[in-house]
């Protein structure tokens, strides 16, 4: 579970570039929830993410994964309890390691490091079974060097290392942004497999409306630091695009502006 209470962030305080991040934001997710969250250039979405994940710390506020505060835990502890996975597809993965060093790494994330071997038959057993859940190939190419794997390859790769160790919370940081649509379609559908699987609580950020109307449970839409509306799972059944985009004008008098978003 997470918890975010009264989380407030202000970056260059006191001076012309001053920007409120964040403004008291509260957002709780139960085990299993699965929230997408959307909104314009500037609203405050990748803040949120990063003060999840402990790259930043918030000036007001907690942060709660399981029932622990982890709002002063470094980034580095805190990746025990997290898996993400980024934007760029050579982001969360080692280049110059092979698959299988890749994945050796990431089962190790959230154990207790030994002397042993890295990799012995029974963990490459489990490696290649679940890489075959992914209908890539890559079972077959544990040797191969990840920087030689296309996009849409690498992206699946990091989705299987940032969930295989079933952390507590994922978080997914526009992970399909970069792709082409036919790459992107791939690694939703296996989102929504992978997180179904290990009933994952996931927290989602994206441009692409349709996506956020498709995957999860819940969506909450942002503007300015602040969630502006949120959507259950029954009214999300039949959310449209049309219809977040006429929410967002009724809650703020105006469009919303013309970025990605739009484009989705």
């Amino acid at each position: 579970m997470l918890q975010l209470n009264q989380i407030h962030k202000v970056f260059n305080e006191g001076s012309p570039d001053e920007k409120i991040a964040l403004h008291n934001l509260s957002l709780t997710l139960e085990p299993g929830d699965f929230v997408t969250v959307i909104g314009s250039n500037g609203a405050g979405k990748s803040t949120l993410m990063n003060m999840v994940s402990g790259v930043l710390q918030p000036d007001l506020g907690d942060i709660m994964i399981d029932g622990h505060r982890v709002t002063r835990t470094s980034e580095y502890k805190r990746a025990q309890l997290i898996g993400r996975v980024f934007q760029d597809p050579m982001a969360g993965t080692a280049p110059s390691m092979t698959i299988e060093e890749n994945l050796a790494m990431a089962y190790s994330r959230n154990k207790k490091r030994t002397l042993r071997k890295g990799v012995n038959r029974k963990r490459k057993d489990y490696f290649v079974e679940v890489l075959e859940s992914l209908h890539l190939g890559l079972e077959n190419r544990l040797h191969a060097k990840v920087g030689l794997l296309s996009g849409g390859e690498r992206q699946a790769l990091s989705l299987l290392m940032a969930t295989f160790t079933e952390p507590s919370i994922l978080l997914l940081d526009e992970h399909t942004a970069a792709l082409d649509p036919a790459r992107a379609d791939l690694i939703t559908r296996l989102t929504k497999e992978i997180v179904e699987r290990y009933q994952l609580t996931t927290l989602m950020v994206t441009h692409n409306m349709q996506q956020a109307i498709d995957l999860g449970n819940r969506l909450i839409m942002m503007d300015h630091g602040q969630i502006i509306l949120e959507v259950d799972e029954k009214a999300k059944r039949s959310l449209t695009v049309e219809n977040l985009l006429e929410e967002f004008q009724r809650i703020k008098g105006s469009k919303m502006a013309n970025d990605r978003a739009l484009l989705s």
